[in-house]
């Protein structure tokens, strides 16, 4: 099943999500459908809240990036902790499913530790690199309640403000279906 993407504005978005406890949710049926949504959004990663979910899982595939080493990975991540994080910072332009249109430098770690669960609730420690740290960090991010504009400078928010308002109220163009927050 292919979820819509919810956009910036919806609280979802902006919530620390809940772990998943075993058996309480059918995560493969889950994972298949975030997988689905993410090809047809054209993604590389996609966060359970960004269907409007509020749980800690994410799914990655960087085999679209055609980098060297990424045409394996492609994994599912269940209540993750990132253990640590280290090595120089490096900037690369970031864009996110639930804010199409925009695109920002951000800074991150070269290097991370994450310890998670994978669809069959089997823990997994590993050490990822480079742009799978990255991919990573973002999605991870997203199941803290943090997007990439969170990132900006307090000059570049002003900047894009209007085109966030006009996301939050569908005014954006998107070539996959997206869910506009509920005006309360």
């Amino acid at each position: 099943m292919i979820y819509p993407i919810v956009v910036y504005g919806d609280p979802v978005l902006k919530r620390e999500a809940d772990e998943i406890e075993e058996g309480s949710i059918d995560v493969i049926k889950l994972k298949d459908d975030m997988f689905e949504t993410m090809y047809e959004a054209s993604g590389i990663g996609l966060a359970a809240p960004q269907i409007g979910k509020s749980l800690r899982m994410f799914v990655v595939d960087g085999s679209p990036l055609e980098e060297e080493g990424m045409e394996n990975f492609k994994k599912v991540f269940i209540n993750p902790e990132i253990v640590w994080e280290e090595g120089e910072k490096w900037n690369f332009e970031e864009g996110c499913l639930s804010i199409p249109g925009i695109r920002e430098e951000i800074s991150r770690h070269a290097k991370l530790r994450i310890n998670y669960l994978d669809e069959n609730f089997v823990e997994h420690e590993e050490e990822f690199d480079g742009m799978k740290a990255r991919i990573i960090q973002h999605e991870y991010d997203h199941i803290d309640g943090i997007l990439f504009t969170d990132y900006l400078t307090p000059f570049k928010k002003r900047v894009l403000k209007g085109k966030l308002n006009n996301i939050s109220k569908g005014k954006c163009d998107a070539d996959y279906k997206i869910k506009i927050p509920s005006k309360k």
